[in-house]
C-alpha cells in the first residue's frame, strides 16, 4: 500500500510539472511552438498581413512571425517585460542571423493587453534562394523563469516572373528592388516615378585581366502596344578600355530607371542584357513590370 501511494505522489508531481508546458503546430504553416511557463493563444505566419499557408516563400520577401495573447511574463506592477530573439540556421546548422532583443524599445516594460508580438524576417542576403532554412524565434522572461520558442522551417526560391538565360556566367540572385519602399520587388508591380532596380549578384565568368573586367549593360523595355520606354544600348560603355574591378562586379551590378507617370499600356517587357566584351559569355534577364 506505501509503495502504491508513493508511486501516486510520483505522478502526480510530475503532472504538474507538465501543467505549464505547452507545444503547438499550426498545420497552415507547419510552425511549431513550445512553452515553459508562457503561453500563447496563436502562432501563426503572416505575409502582407494575411495568414501564410505552406512555407516556400520568394528571395527578398518578408514575413512575421506573430504570437497572438502572450500570457505567463511576471509583472511588476502592470508592466511586463519580454525578451525576443531571432535566430536563423541553415541546413547545416551554421547560423546566418541571430537578432538582438527585437522587444529592446520596451526596456521600461510593456503594459500592452492582450500582449501580441511579431517578428519579422526578410529572406536576403545572407539568404540565399534555392535554399532550405529554419528560424528560431524564442520569447524570455526578464522578470521570471518563463521561456517559449517557435519554429519554422522554410524554403527560398526565385522569383519566376523573372527570366534568366546564361551562357558562360554564373550568378547567386537576380531580383527587382525599389528605392521608394526600400524592398525586394517579389510581385513585378512598379509604381511610376519609383526608382527601380534590376539587380544581379555574384556574377561570375568573365575574361579577367590584372583584376579587372569588360562587361557591357543593355537595358530595353516597351510597353503591351510597343512603346518603347527605355533604349540603353550599353551604360558601361564608359568603362569599355579601363573595365571594372572583378570583385566590384562580382558583389554587384545593376540598372536602375524611373518611368513617369504616362498613357502606357500594361505589361511593360523589361530585358536587361550584362555581356563580356572580351569573350562571348552573357547573360540576359527578361521581365514583365506591371506599372500602378
Amino acid at each position: 500500500m506505501k509503495k502504491e501511494f508513493s508511486l501516486l505522489l510520483i505522478l502526480i508531481l510530475l503532472a504538474g510539472c507538465q501543467f505549464s508546458r505547452s507545444v503547438k503546430k499550426d498545420f497552415l504553416s507547419g510552425i511549431t511552438s513550445t512553452g515553459n511557463n508562457i503561453s500563447c493563444d496563436d502562432v501563426f505566419v503572416t505575409v502582407n498581413n494575411e495568414k501564410k499557408s505552406g512555407n516556400t516563400f520568394i528571395y527578398g520577401e518578408t514575413f512575421f512571425v506573430n504570437f497572438v495573447n502572450v500570457t505567463g511574463l511576471a509583472k511588476t506592477g502592470d508592466k511586463v517585460f519580454p525578451e525576443m530573439i531571432m535566430n536563423v540556421v541553415n541546413t547545416s546548422g551554421d547560423t546566418l542571423f541571430r537578432s538582438g532583443d527585437l522587444t529592446s524599445e520596451y526596456a521600461d516594460g510593456i503594459t500592452l493587453s492582450p500582449l501580441t508580438l511579431s517578428a519579422n524576417l526578410t529572406v536576403a542576403a545572407p539568404i540565399k534562394s534555392k535554399g532550405d532554412y529554419k528560424v528560431t524565434v524564442n520569447i524570455i522572461d526578464r522578470k521570471g523563469d518563463g521561456t517559449f520558442s517557435a519554429e519554422y522551417k522554410f524554403k527560398v526560391i526565385e522569383n519566376d516572373n523573372i527570366i534568366i538565360e546564361s551562357a558562360g556566367l554564373s550568378y547567386d540572385e537576380v531580383y527587382l528592388f525599389s528605392e521608394g519602399s526600400g524592398r525586394v520587388i517579389t510581385d513585378n508591380k512598379v509604381k511610376f516615378d519609383d526608382n527601380t532596380y534590376i539587380i544581379i549578384e555574384g556574377l561570375k565568368g568573365f575574361n579577367e585581366t590584372d583584376g579587372m573586367v569588360f562587361p557591357g549593360l543593355s537595358i530595353k523595355a516597351s510597353d503591351a502596344a510597343k512603346t518603347t520606354v527605355l533604349d540603353s544600348d550599353d551604360l558601361f560603355d564608359g568603362y569599355t578600355l579601363s573595365g571594372l574591378a572583378a570583385a566590384d562586379v562580382s558583389r554587384r551590378v545593376s540598372a536602375h530607371f524611373t518611368i513617369p507617370k504616362a498613357e502606357l499600356k500594361n505589361p511593360l517587357k523589361c530585358e536587361m542584357t550584362v555581356w563580356d566584351k572580351k569573350g562571348n559569355a552573357k547573360i540576359k534577364v527578361t521581365t514583365d513590370l506591371v506599372l500602378e
